[in-house]
């Protein structure tokens, strides 16, 4: 039997929804995730990214929806194929190893309908991958926790799964271990040709590790893209706000790509519709310079050795951020003037706030 298109994506989720009681956890959510691609599901606490990711692997039913899995229906008006039938690697939170079973036995556990010879080979195949092949007689609690990720990671991997689903994989670590060993996951991914979809709450994470990132907000996908597309050219307000720093401003159409805010006459990188628009500034376009007559205020300097914050009160009251290099120049009270480099990204006042509105004039 010929197998899936290259061309066929490994996951596609067409109008997913899940209510619990009168709450829509998941409104009519469409994901798409190419072969071989990691994919983040960006959000904050309660968006319903972790709903969709247990309908993928068949933990939950939607109330309404479709997902496909490497070109198959897996679940549908008429289908709802178990978890065990999916052909998903999972991998939990807290890793949801056996604390009596072995390293290998762990890897192992879901490979008993194969011979032991293969399922000896297929362990080993996966310890190597992940770098573990000389601890497979630990146990579980003699490892640490980067080591227990990798064996949670192997045992997903070792059944030679079409998708890996990983749920919140680092929010258990120190914050010493996490970046080194979101590095491994994604090397291991990697080096497995694996397609993955994780879901997090940390943009870092979601920004550094994903291929495409689908930032959510009370059920729906406000904007699935690239991290570079997602953080230079947000959907939303509520995207420009929550991946990465931003500050807005009120604003009031000066031309097609102009603006005027309390700091300036400023140009936009999209055509503007309305009347008044919501600015939004990020702190690393924002420079400085000390001047008598500066339209700014510094309110406050945070230090970081490698590069400072700094806060800037100016008209109307309006708090801006700007991130510059490590040279003290600046004290509190200082007047500045203020520049912005490049051109920033507005919404129409009205549909700052809503996913319901058009976004430069599609539909969302």
């Amino acid at each position: 039997m010929a197998g899936p298109e290259p061309t066929t994506p490994a996951l596609r989720c067409c109008a997913l929804t899940r209510r619990f009681g009168d709450t829509l956890a998941v409104d009519r959510v469409d994901l798409t995730v190419p072969r071989g691609s990691l994919t983040a599901l960006l959000g904050p606490s309660g968006c319903g990214k972790t709903t969709v990711l247990r309908m993928v692997a068949g933990l939950l039913d939607p109330d309404e929806g479709r997902i496909e899995i490497d070109g198959t229906l897996v679940t549908g008006p008429t289908v709802a194929l178990p978890p065990e039938r999916r052909n998903v690697g999972m991998v939990f939170q807290d890793y949801a190893l056996f604390p009596h079973l072995t390293v290998a036995r762990n890897v192992g556990y879901g490979l008993r309908h194969l011979s032991r010879g293969e399922r000896a080979e297929r362990v080993a195949s996966a310890l190597r991958l992940v770098g573990m092949d000389h601890l497979g007689a630990r146990l579980p609690t003699a490892l640490s926790g980067g080591q227990q990720q990798r064996v949670a990671l192997a045992r997903a991997l070792a059944p030679e799964p079409d998708l890996i689903l990983l749920d919140e994989p680092f929010s258990n670590l120190d914050a010493a271990l996490r970046a080194a060993v979101r590095e491994e996951v994604r090397a291991i991914l990697r080096a497995a040709d694996q397609t993955a979809v994780f879901v997090t709450h940390d943009q870092e994470e979601a920004l550094s590790l994903a291929d495409l990132v689908a930032v959510m907000d009370q059920g729906r996908v406000h904007q699935i893209a690239d991290p570079q597309t997602l953080y230079t050219q947000p959907a939303t307000r509520f995207v420009a706000e929550f991946v990465g720093e931003a500050d807005v401003l009120p604003g009031t159409r000066a031309g097609r790509y102009l603006v005027d805010t309390p700091i300036g006459r400023l140009p936009t990188d999209r055509a503007l519709r309305a009347g008044e628009v919501t600015v939004v500034v990020r702190p690393e376009s924002l420079d400085l310079r000390r001047a008598d007559d500066g339209t700014g205020v510094v309110t406050g300097l945070s230090y970081f050795g490698h590069d400072q914050l700094v806060t800037i009160e100016v008209a109307g009251g309006h708090v801006l951020r700007s991130r510059r290099g490590p040279g003290l120049d600046l004290v509190r009270g200082d007047r500045v003037r203020l520049e912005v480099v490049g051109p920033v990204v507005a919404f129409d006042r009205v549909a700052a706030t809503t996913l319901a509105d058009e976004v430069d004039g599609v539909p969302a």
